[in-house]
């Protein structure tokens, strides 16, 4: 993970007493806050919703959810620096937006919208010129934190601020028996950044009503000149509709066709072979462990590492195969797997019901890496912590805009 110090500005006294004194207000109203804010966002900037934000989180709250939770965290931190600095949360959003392309001329766009959104929420009697410019200070302290991240981020890779994309062509696509689909590509001229295992690249497409949609697919393969990443297309599930560009990749994206990938970020630190390893993962949550697990197959195969990976059944655990071939390569690996249909088949090392910690022997100094939906690393996690296990050794990964429930 890249090192960022805190932001070096502070809010000064009398702004800091205003934001704790309204601090419980916005937090009661932020729900309405940040609705109000991309309806007047779309409304003004449609094509941002086309063609940047993703349609899905929207239609589900998850987004506006996200950006009240971000923003109050980071409020509350300044107000009171004894609170653990949001740096976690900070590096995360920076490294999703840098993989978004986001520049800082972005940011006086959502700093327009938003303080419309709160003035129209609370009234302008409640949102005096005292209350605006005390929240003001704390919008362009925490924008000026991001924007400086992103800017380091680009300068890490070489590229511009913002110029991350590259056409890069299909060279191989294989459809794995759990349903996800694993596609090989190779930049169409130039090259990739190196990357390290564990991170993710942007992968914008065309819908077919003109919409283009961006999305994080996490890379499983050593790095090297080309990129593999798994998509496994999401199907609607009650309020949840299923997943667009998913869906759209696994049904139309053949070799030989040209897709928009930007270069490789995402702040899951890099293993070093000298730290044991426990990778714990969920469903398609198994993507970033793959890629370390091809990483330490070819660079450190004598580490340590303890896998454990929950999923339905057997049939829909992605990547399996591949799984099992990666860890008859490391001298010191050792596999768990839970099935929640029951079925193991006899088999060791296979359990039935939901994973749980308990009679599990973890290393004790482990670096340990997590990924999965929202609740499912946020019960590892409790369990982690009960076990002794510092946040600091927890590196999370979380494929929705909901960073904020690990901070």
């Amino acid at each position: 993970m890249t090192a960022f110090a805190p932001a070096a500005a502070d809010l000064d006294p009398q702004h800091a007493e205003i934001v704790s004194a309204t601090l419980p207000l916005i937090g009661a109203h932020i729900d309405e806050i940040t609705t109000e804010f991309y309806r007047g966002l779309f409304a003004n900037h449609p094509e941002l919703l086309r063609n940047l934000f993703n349609r899905g989180n929207q239609a589900q709250g998850a987004q506006q959810r996200a950006l009240a939770a971000s923003i109050a965290t980071f409020a509350a931190h300044l107000v009171d620096p004894e609170l653990p600095h949001p740096a976690e949360l900070l590096s995360r959003i920076g490294h999703k937006h840098a993989s978004l392309g986001i520049t800082a001329e972005q940011y006086p766009i959502v700093h327009e919208h938003l303080f419309a959104a709160i003035v129209a929420v609370l009234g302008a009697d409640t949102v005096t010129e005292e209350v605006a410019a005390a929240w003001d200070r704390v919008y362009w302290i925490m924008a000026q934190t991001l924007i400086e991240i992103e800017h380091e981020l680009y300068s890490e890779v070489e590229v511009a601020d913002g110029d991350v994309y590259r056409r890069a062509r299909v060279v191989s696509r294989v459809d794995d028996p759990s349903g996800a689909v694993l596609l090989t590509i190779r930049p169409d001229g130039g090259k990739f950044p190196e990357f390290r295992p564990g991170q993710y690249v942007s992968v914008g497409v065309t819908l077919p009503d003109g919409a283009r949609q961006l999305r994080q697919y996490s890379l499983v393969n050593a790095p090297g000149e080309e990129l593999t990443f798994a998509v496994r297309p999401v199907g609607a599930n009650g309020d949840q509709p299923a997943g667009e560009v998913s869906t759209w990749i696994a049904a139309n994206v053949c070799v030989g066709d040209i897709l928009d990938v930007t270069v490789p970020f995402g702040d899951l630190p890099a293993p070093t072979g000298d730290q044991p390893l426990v990778l714990i993962s969920a469903g398609i949550g198994i993507t970033p462990m793959v890629g370390i697990l091809e990483y330490l197959a070819a660079e450190a195969p004598n580490t340590l590492v303890q896998v454990l990976h929950a999923d339905r059944s057997d049939g829909s655990h992605p990547l399996r195969e591949r799984q099992h071939e990666l860890m008859a390569q490391l001298t010191n690996g050792s596999l768990d797997v839970w099935y929640e249909d029951g079925l193991t088949g006899g088999q060791t090392g296979v359990h039935p019901g939901l994973l749980t910690l308990d009679g599990i022997e973890l290393p004790p100094t482990a670096e340990v890496y997590l990924c999965g939906n929202n609740g499912f690393v946020q019960a590892v996690r409790t369990q982690l912590l009960a076990r002794g296990v510092t946040a600091a050794r927890v590196h999370s990964e979380l494929f929705s805009p909901n960073d904020w429930l690990l901070s």
